[in-house]
């Protein structure tokens, strides 16, 4: 069995966010995820995601998390 590990993005009111630079894509492991996030989380909040939640097949890992780091 694959593990498909993928994230879903909020804007500040807990509305889906979609589009660049958000991604659809299942990543093969957490540390996967977990990488391209670490690469992308500036450009995520410049674009409008005020929060991410990471997800493995479906169920919820952890979060939101926000990206604001004042939070």
């Amino acid at each position: 069995m694959t593990d498909a590990w993928t994230w879903t993005y909020e804007n500040a009111a807990g509305a889906a966010v979609t589009g660049e630079p958000t991604t659809e894509t299942a990543f093969p492991s957490q540390s996967d995820a977990e990488n391209w996030f670490g690469e992308v989380w500036r450009e995520l909040a410049e674009a409008g995601v005020a929060a991410v939640t990471l997800h493995r097949d479906g169920e919820k890992v952890y979060g939101p998390m926000p990206l604001d780091a004042s939070v």
